[in-house]
């Protein structure tokens, strides 16, 4: 973040400070040493360990942690020792704060000034008129943005980066953001923002870079000659400027790839990235279907007369639906083939009918405006401007009667028909996803249950010890037990019976002698049916688990991309590389 990367600029100015403050004498290095065999350790350690303190599993987990600490207190040990030699030495540190204070409050004025004349400009409807402006240029998106980018190059030759970002791009980003067709992300919208600025920093007779070159640059260099040298440049950034609006995927694939593998990325049923989880999963088919069919087919012929009857159920229906899923992936790509066929006719009747009507809802304004006016005559507003305004509504009703009438007759019918094709491939999508999470939960639930054989069975110790402390025990301390037992079931699924029995036992902790054998009667019963539990476990373990996980790797980088708590690398790569090409949703409004 922008804060991160302020705080690791000014660490190493602080660093490199302090050893040219001391420069040419004794121990001048030692910070920067410290700093730099710190900074080393913590990068061997990072790749080697994992340091997230979050996911502390391991003791080689702790021995990462422990060590990160350490190199830690390294780096900020070397961090306040150059730090001190700043504050100690010549009034450094206090001579950069200050500094640092004057551009911070110049930048604050600046900001607060721009927001105030952004907020007017607003409240007086200035967004509106630069809107209906907009939109009334020909050329659709890539109008509206040629004419964004020349106001904003334009605007560069007389004002500061600063004013620009702060006034002019809140105002005109809403705007080219929320237009369908354009089908761009805001990051791409800022890089050009800030390609164009750029090139206009560099063009003749007004560009301020120009101006510092003049000010560092010898008097043997004459202005002219420095107009000559940037002409290079300037065709660079402009050929920059076609190559990065031509490939939006230049700018997104590199924030997509850094989010999708970082700690925070979003789960893998995150709706963004379905449509391109699905076109990988698909590719996966073409090349591997085969294979993963096979593990379906091995993993069916199990007998499973060793599992409860509900989990058997479960993991059957589970079998059939990724069977099914080779089907409905096929539908998937003959509907989504059907879209970009009936798209060639009907996106340019979409075109002509979304322009009509943009054309006839901005009439439509300008007319409840004049209404406005006409229902306050003889009031605020006088009868000679409610007649007038009476006149200018007849004739913008007529010019929007006029274009509403130019919508063809058959575009109602060529809507309908291509809704009905894009919703036979939603409706395919969304069948992929319900078939998709059911065949592999079904999986993961029953592999789940498998590996928690041996917390049952220290489950069933602290029971067994508890149904002997029930003869002698006070009942604050079984309760206490009895808590805890329930605690460490919790995180096991299907242990509703076992825990509401135990519940049993504690609520009849409370009531009599009589309710006390009750709640041993209880204690006995949850006894019995981990036992149930961990018996239909071990002989899973032993006839079906080989089996299962094989089914389980097999159908764990298609089918079960969406249960996966983060997606692979791989497949995070393949994902970022596809969301960082724009998809065109025009035809969805």
């Amino acid at each position: 973040t922008v804060n991160q990367a302020g705080a690791i600029g000014a660490a190493g100015a602080t660093l490199m400070a302090g050893y040219r403050l001391r420069r040419g004498e004794r121990g001048a290095l030692a910070p920067m040493l410290l700093a730099i065999i710190a900074l080393t350790a913590i990068g061997i350690i990072v790749n080697i360990f994992n340091v997230n303190l979050r996911k502390i599993y391991t003791s080689s987990d702790v021995l990462g942690i422990g060590l990160a600490i350490i190199a830690s207190a390294m780096l900020t040990i070397a961090l306040f020792w150059s730090g001190w030699r700043t504050l100690k030495i010549e009034n450094t540190m206090k001579s950069a704060i200050e500094g640092t204070t004057k551009i911070t409050s110049l930048v604050f004025i600046i900001l607060l000034g721009a927001v105030m004349l952004t907020a007017a400009f607003r409240a007086f409807g200035g967004e509106e008129l630069v809107r209906g402006f907009l939109q009334e240029l020909p050329g659709g998106f890539w109008g509206q943005f040629t004419i964004v980018m020349l106001i904003i190059f334009a605007l560069g030759f007389f004002l500061d980066f600063i004013e620009i970002t702060v006034v002019v791009v809140p105002i005109v980003a809403p705007i080219l953001l929320a237009d369908p067709s354009a089908n761009i992300t805001a990051v791409w919208l800022g890089v050009m923002i800030a390609l164009i600025i750029q090139t206009s920093f560099l063009t003749p007779p007004f560009g301020f870079t120009l101006f510092y070159l003049r000010g560092v640059a010898p008097a043997s260099v004459n202005t002219l000659d420095i107009y000559k040298g940037v002409f290079p440049f300037i065709a660079i950034q402009l050929l920059t400027l076609g190559i990065v609006g031509a490939y939006p995927g230049l700018v997104n694939y590199i924030p997509n790839r850094i989010l999708l593998l970082s700690d925070q990325a979003p789960p893998a049923t995150n709706p963004r990235l379905q449509y391109c989880l699905e076109n990988y999963v698909s590719q996966k088919f073409d090349e591997n279907g085969q294979v993963i069919r096979q593990a379906i087919a091995q993993v069916r012929l199990l007998d499973l007369s060793s599992l409860p009857t509900d989990r058997r159920d479960n993991l059957m229906a589970g079998f059939g639906k990724a069977a099914n899923i080779f089907t409905i992936m096929g539908d998937i790509q003959k509907y989504e083939s059907e879209v970009k066929k009936a798209a060639i006719t009907y996106r340019p009747l979409h075109k002509k009918v979304r322009e009509l009507e943009r054309n006839a809802r901005r009439i439509g304004k300008k007319i409840a405006k004049l209404d406005v006016e006409i229902s306050r005559a003889g009031g605020v507003v006088s009868e000679e401007v409610a007649q007038k305004a009476r006149f200018q509504r007849l004739e913008l009703s007529a010019r929007r009667d006029a274009l509403l009438a130019q919508i063809p007759i058959e575009w109602k019918a060529a809507q309908k028909e291509f809704s009905s094709i894009q919703q036979r491939e939603y409706k395919s999508r969304l069948a992929y996803r319900r078939n998709a999470d059911d065949a592999y939960g079904s999986v993961a639930d029953l592999l789940a249950a498998i590996r928690s054989s041996k917390k049952l069975s220290a489950a069933k110790a602290d029971l067994l010890v508890l149904e002997q402390l029930m003869q002698s025990a006070q009942s604050a301390e079984i309760s206490k037990r009895i808590i805890s037992i329930g605690s460490a079931l919790g995180g096991i699924k299907g242990m509703r019976e076992i825990r509401k029995s135990l519940n049993m036992a504690r609520r009849a902790l409370r009531a009599t002698q009589l309710k006390r054998r009750l709640a041993q009667k209880s204690i006995s019963r949850s006894i019995t049916l981990v036992e149930e539990e961990i018996v239909w476990r071990e002989q899973a373990a032993i006839e079906i688990l080989p089996t299962l996980k094989v089914y389980e790797a097999a159908i764990a980088g298609t089918i079960g991309l969406r249960g996966q708590s983060r997606l692979p690398k791989t497949v995070a790569i393949e994902v970022a590389g596809c969301s960082a090409r724009p998809r065109d949703i025009s035809l969805d409004f």
